[in-house]
């Protein structure tokens, strides 16, 4: 048991130290493809590191909300860590305290309270974002609940774990048209939840048509850093996800060392690395949706998840 938290605690430290790595790597490759010079793959770290260091101002309309904001933003995503495959193919302390559902349930209440948190200082700004942000959440939430049903099917189990090991074992599953509606759902999702292009552009800094960066505008210091820092750990977790679960839960530690589990890491940011180059093509090759648009992705998404469990459901 002991042995199985260390993991946990490796786990957990993945996320936190390599979660802005993989911001910062996205943001340069883009830069790139654009031409442009762009800042450092480092820029993100030395962003939280400057917030911490600055003095925190606080509306004298916010109330605790605002306060709690970001610490919720920050814990969830590591609260969920406990429950997936990051590193292992093995359940480890807790994985069994929640299922995916759950684990959506415990991402959504840091992005419900940011939102929140968004309308609690009378900012102009801060509330049409936080209205967007909801809109996007309400359309999601049904893809999210679908993917999950559609899971539930194949491997009888909302566990990830449990999902792990059979939905793309043998690799023939991986070829079944469920399964590649389901992956084309779920990207969509990372990039509606992630706000990624065409949902959002997180490089946006026009308050009218911000929507997932919105949510921030009034903090400031540790507050912004944590703020930052969560929203980084939010997108590395759902890659997590989509990666060593739904598509290829292969280089993870098989066996219960402390070596294996440290060798897994490179493997894990390997398959991170790759899919960051496919967002990068996707995010470089599409525009930003006008804001009803939005409605008609998302829709997409969910005719793509219920076609695939319409299929899980007549294969069987």
């Amino acid at each position: 048991m002991g042995q199985r938290i260390l993991f946990n605690v490796i786990q957990v430290a993945t996320v936190l130290i390599f979660a802005p790595l993989v911001a910062g790597v996205l943001s340069r490759l883009k830069e790139i493809v654009q031409s442009r010079r762009g800042p450092s793959v480092l820029q993100p770290y030395r962003d939280i590191w400057k917030f911490f260091h600055k003095d925190e101002v606080v509306s004298d309309q916010a109330s605790w909300i605002f306060r709690a904001t970001p610490y919720l933003v920050f814990v969830t995503p590591i609260v969920v860590t406990l429950l997936i495959p990051v590193l292992t193919d093995y359940p480890l302390a807790f994985a069994f305290m929640g299922d995916m559902i759950g684990g959506g349930f415990v991402l959504s209440l840091g992005g419900f309270f940011a939102v929140l948190a968004a309308v609690d200082t009378a900012n102009p700004y801060g509330p049409v974002g936080a209205s967007r942000t909801r809109m996007v959440g309400f359309l999601a939430e049904p893809v999210f609940m679908i993917v999950f049903f559609t899971v539930s099917f194949v491997a009888g189990s909302t566990i990830p774990y449990i999902v792990q090991q059979r939905w793309v074992t043998p690799l023939a599953n991986f070829f079944e048209p469920s399964h590649v509606l389901l992956l084309l759902a779920f990207l969509m999702l990372i990039l509606a939840e992630g706000g990624r292009i065409p949902v959002d552009n997180p490089t946006g800094h026009f308050e009218l048509a911000m929507i997932d960066e919105s949510k921030a505008l009034e903090y400031s210091g540790r507050g912004m850093a944590l703020v930052k820092w969560g929203g980084a750990m939010k997108f590395f977790v759902l890659l997590c996800i989509f990666l060593n679960v739904l598509v290829a839960p292969w280089g993870l530690a098989h066996d219960q060392t402390l070596a294996a589990v440290l060798a897994a890491v490179p493997f894990v940011l390997f398959k991170i690395f790759v899919f960051v180059l496919i967002l990068v093509v996707i995010e470089s090759s599409l525009a930003k949706l006008r804001l009803f648009r939005i409605a008609e992705f998302l829709g997409a998404a969910f005719i793509t998840a219920v076609a695939s469990m319409v299929i899980q459901l007549f294969a069987h």
